[in-house]
């Protein structure tokens, strides 16, 4: 397969290193020093289950540049620039283009259909912690290796079927949902949560989730995303909540959220699309969401870095 990965960080390096080691003519998107490092000397994945070592890969700042169209687009951009990339990507977009969204939060895929058409966007949902530790270097803390993905109108199809099967081939495990919105409001009621506690504490999840008061704190703020979820019209398990915090227990003691690593670095943060988004539809909707309400504004000084 021809593949795109648009936006080369944590997420995007980690399966695109996977499928270019499988073969795959894979392309990958970044920007400033981690696209130096990329062009001058490759990729390296590093973590607890082995290297991964591309002593040459394609990147660049522009899609345009690669020519052609591509099979599939793996899209792991911030969701702030959701829009913006989605229009950077129209020229290697063609009529049998997947463009898989790899992000955070619920409210991607339909901000990107607006742009690329319902037909060409696959909703998503990426089970792995991993960051860019240096340039040209990505490190994965944890043994979580999946991603989850299907048609935004829930249709069994052909070529979901085809990608799952390239990337269990590559070596990490792939499900096509039946129900990726589901799919990816499960997931929401732990990432929302997760973000914004270890965000705001500035804690790492072994301090969180194991304090009997803040483990407390965090199924509230699970139970105010799962509620916005009925209210929304979406059918989650009964037991998210309950499973969702099973597994806070089982996080690597040192493990943070993506969001804190962005804000501890001055960075950009997706907080707006996160508890900023519970908060509004929270509000919307009727629905009491105090505690998302509370950590949206603790981190809305923060959104655009400092």
């Amino acid at each position: 397969m021809r593949i795109v990965v648009m936006g080369a960080g944590g997420v995007g390096g980690y399966f695109g290193a996977y499928l270019a080691q499988a073969g795959h003519d894979v392309a990958f998107v970044a920007r400033g020093a981690h696209l130096d490092a990329l062009q001058r000397d490759g990729l390296r994945l590093e973590g607890s289950r082995g290297d991964i070592v591309l002593p040459k890969v394609t990147a660049t700042e522009d899609p345009a540049s690669l020519g052609g169209t591509a099979d599939v687009i793996l899209f792991a951009v911030k969701l702030y620039d959701t829009e913006t990339a989605g229009v950077t990507l129209m020229p290697v977009v063609g009529p049998e283009t997947m463009v898989v969204t790899l992000q955070n939060g619920v409210d991607g895929p339909d901000r990107l259909a607006s742009v690329l058409g319902a037909h060409t966007v696959l909703g998503g949902a990426a089970y792995v912690s991993a960051l860019i530790a240096e340039p040209g270097v990505v490190r994965y803390t944890s043994d979580m290796s999946k991603i989850v993905f299907g048609e935004l109108d829930g249709t069994q199809s052909e070529r979901a079927r085809r990608l799952a099967d390239a990337c269990i081939a590559a070596g990490f495990s792939a499900e096509v949902s039946g129900d990726i919105r589901a799919t990816l409001w499960e997931k929401f009621v732990l990432l929302a949560t997760n973000s914004a506690l270890t965000t705001v504490l500035r804690k790492p999840a072994g301090e969180i989730y194991h304090d009997g008061e803040l483990s407390g704190i965090a199924r509230e703020m699970m139970e105010e995303v799962a509620g916005l979820a009925a209210a929304e019209g979406i059918s989650i398990h009964p037991e998210t909540v309950d499973r969702s915090l099973a597994l806070t227990r089982s996080f690597p003691p040192g493990m943070y959220a993506s969001m804190y690593h962005d804000l501890a670095r001055g960075r950009r943060i997706e907080a707006e699309s996160l508890s900023g988004l519970v908060s509004r539809l929270g509000r919307a909707r009727g629905v009491p969401v105090p505690l998302h309400t509370m950590a949206w504004a603790a981190m809305k000084p923060w959104v655009n870095g400092g």
